[in-house]
């Protein structure tokens, strides 16, 4: 039987404000056990997918890209906030609930045609998700699916993602 992972992520009550339940895979990640299933999990969900490359969106998805892209005997590109990347990059903004944000990727992360998953913790609105995708493509890339550990459903996310093959492992349909 396999480790269930809900068990395993914490809810973190008003974070980060109020009447937020923030879902929280750090104690996930410190759980060897339920840390080696989620990345077990994760290959199994995107087996049937073809793909060169994980991209991993900071911070969280870095942890299960990375372990992912071992797994699975991929190279790794790193998505990464605004002013972190030392090398030439791209830059790809989205809204947010309140305002904007950016995500940059190297100009030379991504080979015209090679195809790329994209992972991160979790999906929410999809804004972020949505914002790597187009990196890649940008880049020209080919998004070959999608990858979360978590998904909040009753946000909507996965409507954002549409035409993406989308694997999530844990979902919650309610805050």
């Amino acid at each position: 039987m396999a480790l269930s992972l809900k068990k395993h992520i914490r809810e973190v009550p008003d974070f980060p404000k109020k009447g937020i339940g923030f879902k929280d895979v750090t104690t996930l990640l410190a759980h060897p056990g339920a840390f080696r299933e989620s990345v077990s999990q994760l290959a199994r969900a995107v087996g049937s997918l073809k793909f060169d490359s994980v991209a991993m969106i900071e911070s969280r998805g870095f942890a299960f890209g990375s372990a992912l892209a071992h797994k699975l005997g991929r190279g790794v590109i790193l998505v990464r906030k605004p002013g972190k990347l030392p090398a030439a990059k791209i830059r790809q903004s989205y809204a947010l609930e309140y305002g904007r944000d950016a995500l940059e990727m190297h100009r030379d992360a991504v080979r015209p045609g090679r195809r790329v998953l994209i992972v991160d913790d979790l999906l929410a609105t999809g804004g972020t998700a949505l914002a790597a995708a187009r990196l890649v493509e940008r880049l020209g890339g080919r998004v070959a699916g999608l990858a979360f550990v978590v998904e909040l459903d009753f946000l909507g996310g996965r409507k954002k993602l549409k035409g993406y093959p989308v694997k999530s492992l844990v979902h919650y349909s309610s805050e």
